[in-house]
């Protein structure tokens, strides 16, 4: 029987602070009048219904439609509730890491629910990070270490740029953080094990 993590994503409740998971992926928010909207696009309708139960559990609207490219699509509604989350995660209109940020269980699920990629037969798992934002990569590596899994900051050749995690040991705790697969999704390449 395994014992629940303390720093696991089922320990706490679900809350609007969980969606910063988003923007430590591709995730963009835009601000207006008081409110904040957060959306990102991903790349199957899998982690699109995953990011949407959980925004829904977090108490908002949520809507998945379809990018100009075809890809799905998850936003929130715009919300006084998202503000100051925004406004963390914001140095004017340039996306940035808060500050000694450290991300909990359910924030790591979220990214990794946004992002997350398995390689070399699932010995490696991948957080991505937004190509568009590379001033915020090396905060991320850092804000991982913290959490207590060291990364390698990949670059942006193959399929974008990423902190990579390797190693039994690591693996094991960003399983451990944040919790099984959802029920549709492929462990081998969307979801780390160990």
């Amino acid at each position: 029987m395994s014992q629940l993590s303390f720093f696991s994503a089922e320990a706490m409740p679900p809350a609007v602070t969980d969606l910063c998971g988003l923007l430590a992926a591709t995730g963009q928010v835009v601000t207006s009048a008081g409110r904040a909207r957060i959306s990102i696009v991903v790349d199957a309708q899998w982690r699109a219904e995953a990011i949407a139960e959980l925004i829904a559990q977090a108490g908002l609207e949520v809507e998945i439609t379809r990018s100009d490219e075809g890809s799905p699509l998850v936003r929130t509604a715009s919300v006084v509730d998202l503000r100051p989350l925004a406004d963390q995660w914001t140095r004017g209109a340039v996306k940035a890491v808060p500050p000694g940020w450290v991300p909990s269980g359910r924030q790591l699920r979220v990214w990794a629910l946004a992002s997350g990629r398995g390689e070399a037969e699932g010995e490696r798992f991948v957080l991505g990070l937004d190509p568009h934002a590379p001033d915020t990569h090396a905060p991320l590596a850092q804000a991982l270490m913290r959490a207590g899994i060291a990364p390698t900051l990949i670059g942006t050749r193959g399929s974008g740029p990423g902190l990579r995690i390797s190693g039994r040991r690591r693996l094991g705790r960003l399983v451990e953080s944040i919790g099984e697969a959802p029920g549709n999704v492929d462990d081998r390449t969307g979801w780390p094990h160990v």
